[in-house]
């Protein structure tokens, strides 16, 4: 009997299978990454800790300066007012199940779809959220570049089919960017840029945000942020 093809044949398969085992094994684990984004935000008991967060963002819109205030209750209660001079010129809030926003300034019920997002959302930090297996499966891509910070790519998708690309800073282990896909065939992204982070009673959060597409980065300031203050269930009723 001849084994002298077989047993190097052989032999071949079974040192591929260890090495691409091998590979495998020493691919870092999505979940344990968003996990150290989390401890490193303020730990995980904290996080679960804060049931309200109000926040005031300074932008520019059409050259004009106004400011973002959202307010956010859990699970999933949210509002967001485009203040300017002191002025609200915009308004928007959803109640946990139905939705509302200011028109001409009147009040109606504003389309659902628009917040499609909200509906099986469980906490007010998108990271206690990324790590429940039954809203998100996670998949680690490699790593790549943000600026000039080495970062691990992780690809997010949400049992509604939403896709999101997260880039978490390899040394801070915080997140550096978010790209929520529009249109994978067309390759149209939604980004959202975390330039700096700051500590906030004891929370860290990012300080300064650039937001929209590849063509234009709109760039956002938080002014002021609270933490179990400022918002109240009055808040996401017309």
């Amino acid at each position: 009997m001849k084994f002298t093809k077989t047993i190097p044949i052989v032999l071949l398969f079974t040192l591929g299978s260890i090495t691409l085992l091998a590979q495998e094994a020493a691919k870092p684990d999505p979940l344990i990454i968003v996990k150290n984004c989390i401890e490193e935000m303020g730990g995980e008991t904290f996080l679960r800790s804060i049931t309200t967060l109000y926040s005031n963002i300074k932008t520019e819109m059409e050259g004009r300066e106004v400011n973002y205030i959202t307010k956010e209750m859990l699970p999933n209660k949210g509002s967001f007012n485009i203040v300017y001079k002191g002025r609200t010129v915009f308004q928007n809030w959803f109640d946990g199940k139905n939705a509302f926003e200011t028109v001409n300034g009147e009040v109606k019920k504003a389309d659902l779809a628009e917040f499609k997002d909200k509906f099986d959302r469980n906490n007010i930090f998108n990271e206690l959220d990324w790590i429940m297996p039954e809203l998100w499966t996670l998949e680690f891509l490699g790593e790549e570049k943000v600026g000039v910070k080495d970062c691990y790519k992780i690809k997010a998708t949400r049992k509604s089919g939403l896709v999101e690309l997260l880039y978490f800073d390899k040394e801070s282990k915080l997140l550096m960017r978010d790209d929520k896909v529009e249109d994978i065939n067309k390759n149209s992204f939604s980004t959202t840029l975390y330039v700096s982070y700051k500590k906030y009673s004891g929370l860290t959060f990012a300080s300064e945000m650039k937001i929209g597409d590849k063509d234009h980065l709109q760039t956002l300031n938080v002014v002021e942020l609270k933490i179990n203050s400022g918002v109240s269930e009055a808040d996401f009723r017309p």
